[in-house]
């Protein structure tokens, strides 16, 4: 992989990863439209780490302070004394559902389901599910209900939101997407299910990255150029990836999430239309 292509696919990663339209859905479409070889599964895992870094570094207060809190409830032995103490086991008992299921579809979700078509099914399919999120939200509070916010969440929730996560799996479902789609019909605001979203993403983006690296170091750290290569594409999808926070949480403090459900019918669409015509390949 050249140092070009490492750039424009961290950068596509970072752009993507915490939009709702799906980072793996992206980076199959982009290198199959410019004639590039599929990066692959673990090349997507491990550049995640930088938008994993991104995160951390727009949430850092947040992190310290539940992370803080979490240790002192071990400590203390109050594990959920506080509404901090509690965020940090909600992340960790979100984080199991795809932890589990990555680990037993691992070869699939390699192979099988990298299909172009399974891309461009999920990226419709689960866009028409988001907009019945939206309409619920509008339910809510056309019928005078507040909507919740991160101090109101529940392990209901965190397991909810967890299984929903699950299905990021799927190439073109998104992480982002799935789970503040969860959020929504959970009843949270756009902002909070963004954020907790956001948050519940550390620990599933941490582990597959640094699995994938250890299981495919030779092919990702074969060569100096390889490793350059991962680099590259790591820092770039750390720097979109935090103008793409900063976008996202800005944007969903007025608008709905429409405009993504268009993008992804559109983007789906056109998908199919490539296949059926020959212009891309669906492996």
């Amino acid at each position: 992989m050249s140092f070009f292509e490492a750039l424009i696919l961290g950068i596509v990663q970072g752009l993507t990863e915490f939009l709702p339209i799906s980072s793996s859905a992206h980076l199959r479409i982009v290198p199959a439209l410019l004639g590039w070889e599929d990066p692959g599964a673990a090349f997507t895992a491990v550049i995640q780490i930088g938008t994993l870094v991104a995160v951390l570094a727009y949430f850092w207060r947040d992190i310290v302070r539940i992370g803080r809190a979490w240790g002192e409830g071990i400590l203390t032995r109050k594990p959920f004394e506080n509404l901090d103490a509690r965020m940090g086991w909600m992340m960790i008992v979100g984080t199991l559902p795809i932890v589990i299921l990555g680990i037993l579809f691992k070869d699939s979700i390699e192979t099988t389901i990298r299909s172009l078509y399974v891309v461009a099914v999920a990226l419709i399919a689960l866009s028409l599910v988001l907009a019945l999120a939206e309409l619920r939200v509008y339910l809510r509070v056309r019928a005078g209900h507040p909507l919740r916010e991160l101090k109101d969440l529940s392990w209901r929730d965190a397991i909810t939101t967890g299984l929903a996560q699950s299905m990021a799996l799927i190439p073109g479902s998104s992480r982002s997407g799935v789970t503040i789609t969860a959020g929504l019909f959970a009843g949270m605001s756009r902002e909070t299910a963004a954020r907790f979203s956001f948050l519940l993403s550390l620990p599933s983006v941490l582990a597959a990255g640094l699995f994938q690296l250890k299981s495919n170091s030779e092919a990702l750290l074969g060569s100096e150029q390889d490793v350059a290569a991962l680099i590259v594409a790591t820092l770039a999808s750390f720097v979109s990836g935090y103008a793409s926070i900063a976008f996202l949480l800005y944007y969903l403090r007025t608008h709905t999430t429409y405009l993504f459900v268009i993008y992804r019918i559109s983007l789906g669409l056109l998908i199919l239309h490539w296949l059926n015509s020959g212009s891309l390949p669906a492996h």
